[in-house]
């Protein structure tokens, strides 16, 4: 009865119902709005577990330089691969420091990998200048002088000219210019290194099995596989990563099936 009566009233009194329908409003702004539960993500849609399996094989291809300093003969030194994979993890250790999310094992693993490289690379050069290949080792020289004063140009020069095309309203150009993995960025760099890595495999697709290191072949393969999907998985996304990755899954896999095939299947 009490509640009929109450009806009536709001029915009745246009200030009841107004008063009623403030409190409601009132009541809904005040309720915590409850959202559903974010569903826990699957290994697949994991940037942390394909960025810790990238790191992982990142530091495998560390441990192949460390063992092949230790157990390998300079000979087996390539003065190809060697000075871009120097480059290489210079770019990745910082990229890996700055994408999000942060993946520090990854950094640290490219960082360790730049000091590796280069004991590999002054083994190499001692070893030609026994052989005395002066002019060679002279050559390379010059070559890495050269590279490394138009990166350290492009550096000092990239803020002021990332501002003067971004200004000039080229359209796709500026656009592409301002990206947040664009030219002007590590984002941008870090897979053009390992293009870099690509095309220094592709080049020597005949190098004599004898030459090729298990051990570094093995982590290069496995660190295609792991980044092709990684790179899509963190922020900013990476197309050029993912696509320089199944490049170099290819090329790398190449040269192990071979030395695998030569130590392992052939008949000695």
């Amino acid at each position: 009865m009490a509640l009929r009566a109450v009806q009536s009233i709001l029915r009745l009194d246009p200030t009841a119902r107004l008063a009623s329908h403030i409190v409601r409003r009132f009541a809904d702004k005040a309720a915590p709005a409850v959202e559903p539960a974010a569903k826990p993500k699957g290994w697949w849609s994991s940037a942390e577990f394909w960025g810790g399996m990238g790191a992982l094989a990142g530091w495998g291809m560390t441990g192949a330089a460390i063992y092949d300093a230790q157990f390998s003969g300079p000979e087996k030194i390539s003065l190809t691969m060697t000075p871009v994979m120097i480059v290489y993890s210079s770019l990745f250790a910082r990229w890996a420091f700055v994408v999000k999310p942060q993946n520090m094992m990854l950094a640290a693993c490219h960082a360790s990998n730049v000091v590796a490289q280069t004991n590999q690379m002054r083994r190499a050069i001692e070893h030609k200048l026994s052989l005395g290949q002066d002019a060679e080792v002279r050559d390379i020289g010059v070559k890495a002088g050269a590279g490394a004063a138009g990166i350290a140009g492009l550096v000092v020069a990239g803020p002021s000219l990332q501002a003067a095309i971004v200004g000039a309203n080229l359209g796709p150009v500026s656009t592409f210019a301002g990206a947040a993995a664009g030219p002007f960025t590590v984002h941008f760099w870090a897979p053009m290194s390992k293009w870099m890595i690509s095309g220094a495999s592709m080049f020597e697709l005949d190098r004599p099995v004898e030459k090729i290191s298990l051990a570094q072949y093995t982590a290069l393969t496995l660190t295609g596989a792991f980044f092709s999907r990684y790179s899509l998985l963190v922020n900013p996304v990476n197309y050029m990563l993912c696509s320089v990755n199944i490049a170099l899954f290819g090329s790398s896999a190449w040269h192990l099936g071979r030395k695998v095939k030569a130590d392992y299947v052939d008949p000695k």
